[in-house]
């Protein structure tokens, strides 16, 4: 008789490959998520400093192309067309995960996709409920939906020095759906009037782009003209342009060829990763950031039913959403977590993903055209991104201080012994003991 199969440990011991990608991925979006820290300190600085006209003459600056149709403000190149490598960059993490990464079979992608889906449909009806009691817009219910990836794992970098990895890698899996989530909400449901000549020729340069692909043609000289005319197609077609660079980066070849030593999207990712990281979502947070922080624009938080329902929907709506999300998940299917976590670990990360910055600013600004309105909602994402780090930080460090003495235990036994008892420290991990 055969012995039963246990179920598949979620984000336990990756493949060689898929270990090096997320190391790799956690050590580049951290720098990024430090610099972009400082870019957002920035611009609240010089936006509320005796310089503050020199900013706004510098982000509301036009600089035009018109051979591409395009004449854009400092602020909306950043916004569609820095940002664009950003979702290229995900959009090639996306295609990796689902190809031959944690989301390739139903058993391991059940629980971060539930807990991201549940993490993006609880703060949007907090938000709606919020708003419809108070008699406000519901216009700003995708807000709160999306997780700022470069923002949570600067944080948890900064303040954890003894979690186990499979903490931060289940954020950074979590954050890929995350993003195909907030990418489908720009699709859909921000799109201005559609231009469908324009999206027929941005679509048929993704068919070019595909069979490019498909031939094995290599070249930057082929890819990026290529890359630019449907960047360009897509924003004359109505439809935000970030939505090009995901759908170029799901079309690259994230598997290696025989003798080959890294796929297209590999190469690309390398390429483009610190840039989007370092230098696109900084710019774009430097430019989308600046607002008043005046008494009246922060007492408008609580007393305006949209910004309070933002703030709502990060803290609480994220945290609700992501931690029953992945509690339904490993209590009614298949998907488990790592036993080296405990649910007060996976407590700590939904709250910590309540830090919704770059693309919650980016939807705040096309669900709010007005600059007045846009600067309460930009006011309410950066508080509520505030008030659930401090919060995340706080539970964060406690974890960490247990899994320090954890450490320092099992060292102690491995000097003692001159070998490190497994068994021990294995019964003895938060995670199977399920300490709080």
């Amino acid at each position: 008789m055969c012995a039963a199969r246990e179920h598949p440990a979620f984000l336990g011991l990756l493949p060689l490959p898929e270990r090096v990608q997320v190391a790799r991925a956690l050590r580049t979006e951290t720098v990024g998520g430090l610099v972009l820290l400082m870019a957002a300190v920035v611009a609240l600085v010089w936006a509320n400093s005796p310089f503050s006209g020199a900013y706004e003459s510098i982000r509301d600056f036009h600089l035009g192309i018109p051979s591409l149709g395009l004449d854009l403000s400092v602020e909306h190149w950043t916004a569609d067309g820095l940002l664009a490598l950003f979702f290229l960059v995900a959009g090639i993490e996306l295609k990796r995960e689902l190809v031959v990464g944690e989301l390739r079979t139903p058993a391991t992608a059940a629980l971060p996709v539930v807990a991201a889906i549940c993490g993006m449909a609880v703060p949007a009806a907090v938000y709606l409920a919020t708003a419809g009691m108070a008699g406000g817009s519901g216009s700003g219910w995708a807000v709160p939906m999306a997780t700022d990836i470069a923002f949570a794992l600067a944080v948890l970098a900064v303040l954890s020095s003894h979690l186990p990895s499979a903490l931060r890698a289940f954020l950074l899996t979590l954050a890929v759906v995350d993003d195909l989530g907030a990418i489908l909400v720009i699709a859909v449901f921000f799109s201005s009037e559609l231009n469908p000549y324009a999206l027929a020729g941005a679509f048929l340069g993704l068919v070019v782009f595909h069979l490019l692909q498909r031939y094995r043609v290599r070249g930057w000289w082929w890819y990026v003209p290529l890359a630019v005319v449907i960047w360009a197609l897509t924003y004359n077609g109505g439809v935000h342009a970030t939505v090009a660079g995901v759908a170029m980066g799901l079309i690259l070849r994230t598997t290696r060829d025989k003798g080959e030593e890294a796929s297209p999207g590999e190469r690309t990712e390398h390429l483009l990763r610190p840039v989007s990281a370092g230098v696109a979502v900084p710019l774009f947070a430097l430019f989308a950031s600046g607002v008043s922080v005046s008494a009246s624009a922060l007492g408008g938080v609580f007393t305006r039913a949209e910004p309070l329902g933002v703030v709502l929907g990060l803290v609480v709506g994220k945290t609700v959403g992501i931690f029953a999300g992945a509690y339904l998940a490993a209590r009614f299917t298949r998907a488990r977590l790592n036993p080296d976590l405990a649910w007060a670990d996976v407590f700590a990360l939904a709250v910590l993903s309540g830090i919704g910055f770059t693309v919650a600013l980016l939807i705040g600004e096309l669900a709010f055209p007005d600059p007045a309105d846009a600067g309460h909602i930009k006011a309410a994402v950066l508080l509520g991104s505030l008030l659930a780090a401090t919060a995340a930080g706080v539970l964060i460090k406690r974890r960490n201080v247990i899994y320090r003495r954890l450490w320092e235990a099992e060292t102690r036994d491995e000097d003692a012994d001159g070998v490190p008892d497994i068994y021990q420290s294995t019964a003895a991990r938060p995670g199977a003991r399920g300490d709080n």
